[in-house]
């Protein structure tokens, strides 16, 4: 990985890494971006009815008219959005508005009705991966917050080891997950002999026991509640329940299937009862595609009998658009990586932080979206170091470590092939002595019009931009590859090229005030002299008297009353503030620096600096043990949770809005154990 970064560095950019199982991570992602680049939309439309039975009402939807079947979104090309069979008929607008006023003047009957019993088991108890898939999904954490937390779980003895990809449980944990449930569900809930699950997973090492509570008899999360932080109880909690879950009776279900026809075209209905919930009474398992239903949920059908008349009340022609594949998640993505069988339990919250924290994903409501810098490393590896973003290759080198590990390969041998290469195959050391076309590995893409005109997105030493012959600007650091196209770029270098707009002319010097947008956000200049913008600013709303103001800070806004000093009035790196002496203070919404009073910024002044201070984003709540309040502050070196006592910086891949009070207590908890930083001072000379 090293010596592979190393080359990024000479060819790509400074500060990029590769790695054999974050290379092939970020590549998935980025896989599935550029899928969504291709996709072309498809419309189509469906038709929903309400019939009725005796008086109750239900749903079905239309599948067949003349016995053709109605497309739905799957059955759209990605790339094309067009039908990809041509048996199936795609409703638009007006078939579908004919065929809704052709349904209401016809006679339905129930042409078939199908039941069936169906079985459903437990999912298996947690191994790593799927505690934090579960973990992400329906505690709302990341990766590696539900690790951190596991790991004081299972060092408070609360749990047994987090780290392990085995789904089997030890004969003490089966007792005593069969004791749980009959004490607390009864008899009726305990199948005849516990539940043995063997592991899907490739290349699963079992050398422990699933994730579970700890001990011979499990601590009931009622008994412990106060005993734990919000998150540790949660996810104990869920662990508990999916434990006694999993060796807990199958659930019962009855599918129905109702047909309704008038002859020609035909609806169906879908009913789902719960006989006997079993398992489902103690867990059930989230999911990531909102189409899908939970596996508790219920849709009753009345009770009907084929042959018999049923009123259509309400024919409801749907628009629909097909979508491209979602991006990935934390969870799925995990999902993925184990369902390929690259990396281990212990990896995944790591490879989920690090492809965060090195600018590769972006999280934005969940979802990881790659920036244009993983491109450019996945692009380079992919022409000049293949096997490190072969998912097959990597796959595969996992039992190779296996093998090593149970002495069947020798791992000289090993690591020589690997190095050195075999069989006419180069190895890395021939790899690494390759020559690079520095230029190729430095364009992540090309965007065309319908002539043939290129606009070039490259990366540099300070970061993306787009090139059109010898004008180029930077690309923000949140654009998203599969949005940007021709036009948008072409728009941005036009931009760039128009230059800065000339507000007015300063009223003493003459020189003219200009509105520039850069790097770090929208400014004001006037000859040597620049200021930003105010916080939320944006740049529609900058007038000349707004620019002619900036640029005028600092302002004297008078003498102190008491000390006698002059207070000034400023924007710096941190924002507007004032100053009086020694004494500054931070001026934050709902007073303006601009048309701040010297009354105003002597009452600022007078607040105690802890108040006026970094800014706070958010007020969490009171922890329940000290009863001090918990915030979230904007200071000097970005976003961190207080008490007041004790500051916590945020984790880098988390923002701010995802942080509760929980998260809060977790990581104040966390420094407070490590103590204070011990800080090296250089000696004077």
């Amino acid at each position: 990985g090293y010596k592979v970064s190393e080359k990024l560095w000479q060819n790509v950019k400074g500060g990029l890494s590769a790695g054999r199982v974050q290379s092939p991570a970020v590549k998935i992602v980025v896989d599935r971006e550029k899928e969504r680049t291709k996709f072309k939309e498809g419309e189509y439309w469906s038709i929903t009815a309400q019939f009725d039975s005796k008086g109750n009402s239900f749903e079905a939807r239309l599948k067949e008219v003349e016995s053709q079947k109605i497309a739905i979104g799957k059955d759209f090309g990605k790339e094309t959005g067009e039908l990809i069979k041509s048996n199936l008929l795609a409703l638009d607008e007006i078939r579908a508005s004919e065929l809704v006023e052709a349904f209401s003047k016809s006679n339905w009957k129930v042409s078939k009705i199908e039941q069936k019993p169906a079985t459903q088991n437990p999912y298996p108890p947690f191994i790593t991966s799927t505690l934090q898939q579960e973990g992400i999904r329906k505690l709302r954490m990341s990766s590696q917050q539900v690790m951190r937390t596991a790991q004081h779980l299972y060092e408070e003895g609360y749990i047994t080891y987090m780290r392990t990809d085995s789904i089997g449980l030890s004969s003490e944990a089966l007792n005593a997950a069969r004791n749980a449930i009959q004490l607390l569900y009864g008899i009726e809930y305990l199948p005849d002999k516990p539940r043995v699950f063997k592991s899907k997973v490739k290349n699963a090492q079992e050398a422990h026991e699933a994730i579970r509570p700890a001990g011979s008899t499990f601590k009931n999360p009622k008994d412990i509640q106060g005993k734990l932080d919000g998150q540790e109880w949660k996810l104990y909690d869920m662990i508990w329940k999916r434990t006694l879950a999993s060796q807990m009776k199958s659930a019962k279900l009855l599918k129905t299937t109702v047909e309704i026809s008038d002859e020609k075209a035909m609806f169906d209905a879908h009913g789902k009862e719960i006989e006997f919930p079993g398992f489902l009474k103690v867990y059930v398992e989230d999911i990531d595609d909102p189409k899908k239903e939970r596996d508790d949920k219920e849709s009753i059908l009345p009770p009907m009998q084929e042959g018999e008349s049923v009123t259509g009340k309400e024919f409801t022609p749907n628009q629909h658009f097909t979508k491209p594949s979602p991006r990935f998640t934390e969870a799925t993505l995990v999902k993925e990586l184990e369902a390929l069988g690259i990396g281990r339990p212990s990896t995944y919250a790591a490879i989920m932080g690090n492809i965060q924290n090195r600018g590769y994903a972006r999280k934005v409501n969940g979802a990881l979206i790659p920036t244009f810098t993983a491109y450019a490393v996945v692009q380079f590896l992919e022409a000049n170091f293949t096997d490190m973003v072969n998912l097959q290759y990597t796959a595969n080198l996992e039992n190779t470590l296996d093998a090593i590990s149970r002495n069947e390969m020798k791992s000289e041998e090993f690591l020589t092939h690997f190095y050195k290469g075999e069989n006419g195959t180069a190895g890395l050391e021939a790899l690494l002595e390759n020559e690079v076309d520095k230029e190729k590995s430095r364009t992540i893409m090309e965007l065309k019009d319908g002539s043939d005109k290129t606009i070039t997105v490259k990366i540099g030493r300070y970061g993306v931009y787009i090139q059109d012959g010898e004008t180029n600007t930077t690309l923000p650091d949140d654009s998203i590859p599969s949005e940007l196209n021709f036009e948008h770029a072409l728009q941005s270098l036009q931009k760039k090229a128009e230059g800065p707009i000339e507000l007015c002319s300063h009223p003493d010097s003459g020189e003219p005030v200009l509105l520039k947008d850069g790097r770090f956000g929208p400014y004001i200049q006037c000859g040597d002299k620049m200021k930003s913008l105010l916080p939320g600013m944006t740049l529609e709303e900058v007038t000349s008297k707004i620019a002619l103001d900036l640029i005028a800070l600092p302002k004297d806004l008078g003498k102190h009353p008491e000390s006698g000093d002059m207070v000034k009035s400023d924007i710096g790196r941190y924002g507007p503030y004032i100053r009086c002496g020694k004494n500054t203070r931070s001026v934050i919404a709902p007073d303006n620096i601009l048309q701040l009073t010297l009354e105003r910024a002597v009452e600022i002044l007078a607040m105690e600096k802890a108040k006026s201070g970094p800014r706070v984003i958010k007020e969490l709540g009171i922890d329940p043990k000290t009863q001090m309040a918990i915030e979230i502050k904007d200071g000097r070196y970005g976003s961190y949770v207080t008490d007041g006592k004790i500051n916590a910086t945020l984790p880098k891949a988390t923002p701010s809005d995802e942080i509760t009070l929980e998260i809060a207590l977790q990581l104040i908890a966390e420094k407070k154990a490590k103590g204070p930083s011990k800080r090296r001072f250089k000696k004077k000379k």
